[in-house]
């Protein structure tokens, strides 16, 4: 019986980056699988917060939104898909919301491109708030 054939370099290395990305879609379906409720990004209904969690001057993300309080008691939500080219951001600073993948940086307040390389505000959500639980649509 002979042996099979050794694998080439190029062999290994498609392997390697066809796992990969098998892993990364893998890992992408699982997070988009969390309850809504749970602040995961389902698209079966609105996402629920607690409006304590949502610091002034700052935001949070709440896949699938951006939810920020520019100031005390005024709370705005957005997609937070980067409108440059459609990647999640990152995180939400005292001064912008992030995205990590480019540098695209937006407003707080209105998702206004402050910094490209995107050219568009991220899309606006709807945020209710009551008692002391923002929901978000």
């Amino acid at each position: 019986m002979t042996p099979p054939p050794n694998p080439t370099r190029r062999t290994v290395l498609n392997s390697a980056g066809l796992a990969a990305v098998t892993l990364c879609l893998g890992g992408c379906a699982a997070a988009g699988s969390e309850s809504a409720t749970s602040g995961g990004s389902g698209s079966s209904g609105p996402v629920t917060v607690n409006a304590a969690d949502i610091p002034v001057g700052s935001g949070k993300i709440v896949a699938p939104y951006v939810v920020t309080q520019p100031t005390a008691g005024t709370y705005e939500a957005f997609s937070y898909i980067c409108t440059h080219q459609g990647l999640p951001v990152g995180e939400v600073t005292d001064a912008a919301i992030v995205c990590l993948h480019h540098g695209s940086t937006y407003s707080l307040s209105d998702g206004s491109v402050i910094h490209g390389p995107a050219t568009k505000a991220l899309t606006a959500a709807t945020v209710t708030l009551s008692g002391d639980t923002l929901t978000i649509s």
